[in-house]
């Protein structure tokens, strides 16, 4: 078996919204499809990636960089050691091959990308969900029939006040969900306590998560701290520059409840620097790598095993996200939680049509792969390529 042919397609996917760091009118985001020589049911296996969500299209690193040296391999050389099936391991050190040492930014989105769209096609080749797949190959041997999650939501919109944010909210609770997460920081720290009570109406304290995307200095993340200590949140994610490790420590110093942060790393070794030197309490905060961000799951893989390895249980990981992968490498490696964006970062946000969500858990697709042949308008970009 091979890989025959590999498309991709960036599309626009902006939408008028924003949070404290950036807003999302202009975002692009890249598509691939890896096709394999594999019939089933009279078609090829086709595996599908996407670049992640909340950064632009990495697709002209795939094109000019990963994607040759894809095919510069030989066949053989990407299979497992039985021969009947892809080694994304081995498909992964071929696109890295030349590439230099750290360096970890776009090319990280670009690699994940790809790397995604192998281990959709594996698993599928396998004939199993990647939850399964994963499991079997990768994790524990099961799964189980759900997984904690959480929505984010609550951005900074025109025209959006107190009202619409909390007919957002009711919208999430009645779709089942039970904690939610909210954007700060993109207002004046009065203004957001205003919305943060507002919230506050519908749900308790500590099933409400506020996140800063990693815009307030030192100065404004402890002043936010402190207004927000007394609400004992879920977490108060992301308060200052994700890669300064010193601001999160000092944070972590003067906030008693849970911090959360993580996403904006880009790679096991910036996660291993957050552990020794941001500060972070294994007790009580999270961690929110994301795998669509940081080399995909051949890479994710290595950032779990150095986080028990520096004293965490994997169950401290909640990845971010928001979509399928991040669903499916939840259940399959035994992860503490996942991220759901039904309404925004479309078409990646979201599960598979119709999954069942109740009670703050969701159910597991079972479609093989990714179950990205589930999602309607995912699919519908997507199977252009194919």
């Amino acid at each position: 078996m091979r890989i025959v042919d590999i498309k991709e397609r960036t599309i626009s996917t902006g939408e008028k919204r924003s949070n404290a760091a950036m807003d999302f009118s202009d975002m692009t985001t890249g598509f691939v499809a890896v096709m394999t020589d594999v019939i089933r049911d009279g078609k090829p296996i086709v595996g599908y990636g996407f670049s992640g969500t909340g950064r632009y299209s990495q697709n002209a690193i795939c094109r000019d960089r990963m994607i040759p040296r894809i095919f510069a391999a030989d066949s053989d050389s990407l299979l497992n050691q039985a021969g009947d099936n892809l080694d994304p391991f081995k498909v992964w050190a071929a696109m890295m091959q030349k590439e230099k040492p750290a360096g970890h930014g776009d090319r990280a989105v670009a690699t994940s990308t790809l790397d995604m769209a192998v281990w959709d096609a594996a698993a599928k080749i396998a004939g199993e969900p990647l939850y399964a797949f994963l499991a079997k190959n990768y994790g524990a041997g099961e799964w189980p029939d759900r997984v904690p999650v959480y929505v984010g939501g609550g951005y900074y919109a025109p025209g959006r006040g107190l009202p619409e944010l909390q007919d957002e909210i009711r919208g999430h609770l009645d779709d089942g969900f039970t904690i939610v997460k909210m954007k700060i920081g993109g207002a004046p720290i009065e203004e957001d306590v205003r919305r943060l009570e507002a919230v506050l109406e519908l749900v308790p304290s500590e099933r409400l998560a506020v996140d800063a995307n990693g815009r307030l200095s030192l100065k404004e993340a402890l002043a936010y701290g402190k207004a927000l200590a007394p609400y004992q949140l879920r977490w108060y994610e992301e308060p200052g520059y994700p890669l300064d490790f010193d601001l999160h420590a000092e944070v972590a110093k003067q906030y008693d409840s849970p911090l959360a942060t993580g996403e904006n790393l880009l790679s096991m070794w910036d996660a291993k620097n957050l552990l020794r030197y941001g500060g972070l309490r294994p007790d009580k905060d999270l961690l929110q790598f994301d795998c669509a961000l940081s080399y995909g799951i051949c890479e994710y893989l290595r950032t779990i095993e150095m986080v028990e390895q520096e004293g965490w249980s994997r169950r401290s990981i909640f990845p971010h996200g928001g979509h399928l992968l991040s669903l499916h490498i939840t259940a399959g490696l035994g992860l503490g939680g996942t991220e759901a964006y039904p309404r925004t970062h479309q078409p990646v946000g979201g599960f598979t049509d119709g999954l069942e969500i109740a009670d703050g858990f969701v159910g597991l697709p079972e479609l093989p792969g990714l179950g990205f042949e589930g999602k309607a308008n995912f699919y519908s970009v997507v199977s252009e390529l194919a």
